[in-house]
């Protein structure tokens, strides 16, 4: 299936490495000019060569923590200065520290609500003049399948990527009337630097091993392990190509089955 993808301009949020990389790579593989960011300028820099190196593709690399309002909005003016538009955003950043919600204090849940939920607005605010310019126009947001399912440990997560979901929907249905598309991806465990942290965090918990706790949370998926990166990235690219032209308000589970609802 041609995606329609070549000379999309897209960009992709938490790029330096898994989910986020995993996507822009594939979005690059599929003739996107794609735009990378994460807070590391040496991370950043070495995943946008990667990227040229495997596909050819030249890839605009911008560091900055879009956390940060200000940083947020430059991220999508330095596109829009260097390519003419946006046609694609992809929102996703890593997620806040596990622990019980007693350890937690008021700063550290406005650090979460900063990192996965404002910044997820502000990029929004700051794209959507060019995206109504755009022929082909898609929004993805990140969350994670805490928000059908609460992971234990994880308060900050399953709470604020909450609220993003409910951005995500209601921005679905006021703005389809312009053409503009939201999504979300609920990932599942993954094997991402990220999900190694929480495993480490898991093991030191219950006095037990990596390996041991990588085992228990695999056997809780229907399909007995967990993704790879390339697993969520062909999902995303989808979604945000004008292949998936009459998909939006969808909250997709790319979890293997972790979610044992019905809906």
């Amino acid at each position: 299936m041609d995606l329609n993808l070549r000379n999309k301009i897209a960009i992709v949020t938490g790029a330096s490495r898994g989910l986020g990389f995993a996507t822009a790579l594939l979005l690059a593989q599929e003739g996107a000019r794609v735009a990378i960011n994460s807070r590391n300028p040496e991370n950043i820099e070495m995943a946008s060569q990667k990227i040229y190196h495997l596909t050819g593709t030249p890839v605009l690399p911008i560091a900055g923590d879009v956390s940060q309002s200000e940083t947020a909005q430059r991220v999508i003016e330095k596109v829009a200065q260097e390519w003419g538009g946006v046609d694609i955003l992809i929102t996703n950043a890593g997620g806040p520290p596990a622990g019980k919600f007693e350890s937690f204090s008021l700063e550290d849940w406005q650090n979460a609500v900063n990192l996965n939920f404002i910044s997820a607005v502000t990029l929004i605010q700051a794209a959507l003049p060019y995206l109504r310019k755009s022929a082909a126009p898609a929004v993805l947001t990140v969350t994670s399948i805490s928000v059908k399912q609460p992971i234990d440990g994880l308060v900050l997560s399953n709470s604020v990527r909450a609220a993003t979901i409910g951005l995500t929907k209601s921005l679905a249905l006021e703005l389809g009337k312009d053409g503009i598309r939201f999504n979300s991806i609920l990932p599942g465990w993954t094997s991402t630097e990220r999900v190694e942290q929480l495993l480490h965090h898991r093991a030191k918990t219950n006095n037990s091993t990596i390996e041991e706790e990588r085992q228990k949370i695999a056997s809780q998926t229907a399909l007995g392990r967990l993704a790879d990166p390339q697993e969520f990235a062909r999902v995303a690219v989808f979604l945000v190509s004008p292949a998936a032209s009459y998909l939006t308000g969808s909250m997709i589970a790319v979890d293997g089955g972790f979610y044992r609802g019905t809906f």
